[in-house]
């Protein structure tokens, strides 16, 4: 059957001049073709500009209605080849940009970049006396951050230590009293002994003997006193040392350090300010434990196992394939939140998994890391295929 003619008006001109669409669509298909050749950030751009450039000279061929009334009429059985053919170049052009046409065994999806958040938060209330970093700064494990100023703290600690001091010198004192009540003993329980003797011998009276026997007995009795205040100024002491020493680590926890090497990504709290107790004052990302969250069907996700290599390529860095691995498949399935895919998606249950960075490269590029970037990431269902060229790791020189 004969192809319908297209008729293009001239601007100027009333006259009708016949237009061959297989070569303007022809030319369009060049123009896709030289698109792939492209980086591709600007082979994306390009195919959306040529794809709507494909809209603008379909309906720049702007037949009239009789026209296209006959063109139906005569190619009922067979449609227009060309504007078609262009479509399906379109669409085939912008899924290989996007990543659709994925190889089988290997899984495309969006996620984002996370990393392992640590508060930095007063154990004890007090005035914040001191900050010493701020948004964005990098911190090593045990820095000194902050310190707070706790007054009423540093003078029970003084307090304490004063009755320690006493607590010693009852000490000394219990045991000076003892030498003596020993002293007092011995001496009493001799005299009593020597009376038990000459009771036999009838050279004193059992009066005097009793007397001699009492004054054994209450020295054997402020021995045994002075004893017992000696174990109670002990006692004292190591009561006065324990509140020595918990006052200590009371000032010890005021000053404030880092518990991770990181960055500083949030600080909820100012010099000078009366901080409470377990009031967050700072929030450090651990750069060592970054990771990106993904979402995939149970049909994917049961394919993984931990340890499983997986590809990552950021939006703000299209140019560089980043190395990671499976860390964690999640037991239960859940919706996918809601600011990862579309309405259709987020209504399937989901398995939430994480890929984690490469140590070797964040302890590399720790300082370039930024959470909350998103990108794609890519895993493997089948760990016999190797990945495609496109997805060999490449990384910042």
């Amino acid at each position: 059957m004969q192809h319908a003619k297209h008729f293009v008006k001239s601007r100027h001109r009333e006259n009708i001049v016949p237009a061959d669409p297989g070569r303007e669509f022809g030319s369009l298909r060049e123009k896709l073709a030289k698109v792939l050749t492209g980086r591709p950030s600007v082979r994306f751009a390009s195919a959306i500009l040529v794809f709507v450039a494909v809209l603008v000279a379909t309906s720049a061929l702007g037949v009239s209605d009789r026209t296209l009334s006959i063109a139906r009429a005569n190619a009922q059985e067979k449609p227009p080849k060309p504007i078609e053919d262009a479509k399906k170049a379109v669409e085939t052009l912008i899924n290989h940009l996007r990543g659709r046409d994925m190889p089988e065994g290997i899984v495309k999806t969006n996620g984002r970049i996370e990393a392992t958040q640590v508060d930095v938060a007063a154990k004890y209330a007090g005035r914040l006396a001191t900050l010493t970093v701020d948004e964005g700064d990098e911190v090593t494990a045990g820095q000194v951050v902050g310190t707070i100023s706790s007054p009423e703290t540093e003078a029970q600690l003084r307090s304490a230590q004063a009755q320690v001091l006493k607590a010693k010198q009852s000490l000394v004192e219990a045991i000076a009293l003892i030498a003596q009540r020993n002293s007092d003993l011995t001496f009493s329980r001799t005299d009593y002994e020597r009376g038990k003797t000459l009771m036999q011998s009838g050279n004193i009276t059992q009066q005097l003997l009793d007397q001699r026997r009492n004054r054994f007995e209450a020295a054997d009795a402020a021995f045994a006193a002075a004893s017992a205040q000696r174990e109670e100024a002990e006692a004292s002491i190591k009561s006065a040392e324990a509140q020595v020493e918990q006052l200590q680590s009371v000032l010890v926890d005021l000053v404030l350090v880092s518990p991770r090497s990181g960055r500083v990504q949030y600080r909820l709290a100012r010099a000078g300010e009366v901080i409470s107790a377990a009031q967050r004052v700072l929030t450090i990302l651990d750069l060592t434990d970054v990771y990106m969250t993904i979402y995939l069907p149970a049909e994917q996700a049961g394919r993984l196992t931990i340890g499983d290599e997986a590809r990552t390529i950021l939006d703000p860095i299209p140019e560089y394939v980043l190395p990671n691995t499976v860390s964690f498949v999640a037991t239960e399935a859940q919706f996918t939140p809601k600011s990862v895919e579309t309405t259709e998606e987020r209504e399937k249950l989901m398995f939430r998994v994480k890929l984690q960075g490469d140590p070797k490269v964040l302890d590399q590029y720790h300082k370039f890391v930024k959470t909350g970037v998103r990108g794609l990431a890519f895993v493997r269902t089948d760990p016999k295929i190797a990945w495609p060229k496109e997805l060999e790791v490449k990384l910042p020189q």
